[in-house]
């Protein structure tokens, strides 16, 4: 084969479910399906918690950004995947289990992600899209972003979506919006606590990744503690939630990136790192 040939054959390649990139310590990863929405098929999700399954491993990545192409972040589940389901002889019912089963572990395997994630979401993040978005440690948005769980539109109450959005805003705004299944803007979404920052469009790659590299140039061993410990202690009951972060912060304290850090704030300098 002619190297024309070859690299007329590579470009015809469908493109993965998820694309990423690595610069200085942040990894992107973006869904790339805007024609079907960036829906959570099952390629999709098998995509996207492979990707997160090599983040977690890979010692260059300190922060994963999670983005999307399109008008639209993350429409949610595929609902033509749902309805070919009917057609099986339990009606979709074991189907229907397993895609739930595994929407629910990609989103636990977020929060359990030993680096932090956060959504960067640019148009519409939609049911279990705005699950996804919920799941993450932090979330940037664009003054055109809008959020929603419709499902009770359809028939189909966001019991699933429920779960990270009623994690994230008060139990009433949650409510609000799996009840009205309406739409709110970047505004609302901000005050819900849905996300972190409203950023401009054409400014949006520059400040998420200086947002990102801030974070990437902590202590990769603080990071993993510290984001395992804010979920664990955010079930606990108060006082077990301070016997177990006190436990928390002395086996930090004993760690060699704490002394560190310590001895370079005391001296005055750049701590350097090693996640030990």
């Amino acid at each position: 084969m002619t190297a024309s040939a070859s690299a007329s054959s590579a470009s015809s390649a469908p493109r993965p479910p998820v694309g990423k990139l690595l610069h200085k310590g942040v990894l992107r990863l973006v869904l790339q399906r805007p024609e079907k929405m960036n829906a959570l098929s099952r390629e999709m999700m098998d995509a996207l918690a492979a990707e997160l399954t090599l983040a977690g491993q890979d010692p260059e990545v300190r922060v994963v950004l999670l983005g999307a192409e399109g008008k639209v972040f993350c429409a949610g589940h595929d609902l033509k995947e749902l309805t070919a389901a009917r057609a099986e002889s339990d009606g979709g019912r074991a189907t229907y289990e397993a895609i739930l089963r595994q929407c629910s572990d990609l989103m636990q395997q977020i929060v359990r992600l030993p680096k932090p994630v956060i959504a960067v979401v640019t148009g519409v993040a939609t049911a279990a899209g705005c699950q996804l978005v919920a799941s993450c440690d932090l979330a940037l948005a664009t003054d055109t972003a809008t959020f929603c769980t419709p499902g009770v539109n359809i028939g189909l109450f966001c019991s699933t979506p429920m779960v990270a959005l009623s994690r994230n805003a008060s139990p009433k705004q949650a409510m609000e919006m799996l009840l009205t299944g309406e739409s709110i803007d970047a505004s609302t979404a901000k005050s819900f606590g849905l996300i972190n920052r409203i950023i401009p469009a054409d400014y949006l790659d520059q400040v998420v990744q200086k947002y990102a590299e801030v974070i990437a140039s902590k202590s990769p061993l603080t990071l993993k503690i510290g984001k395992e410990a804010f979920y664990r202690q955010l079930e606990m009951p108060l006082a077990q939630a301070y016997d177990y972060a006190a436990s928390v912060m002395v086996e930090n304290m004993l760690t060699r990136d704490a002394e560190e850090g310590i001895t370079a704030f005391l001296q005055k300098r750049a701590p350097e790192w090693r996640g030990e």
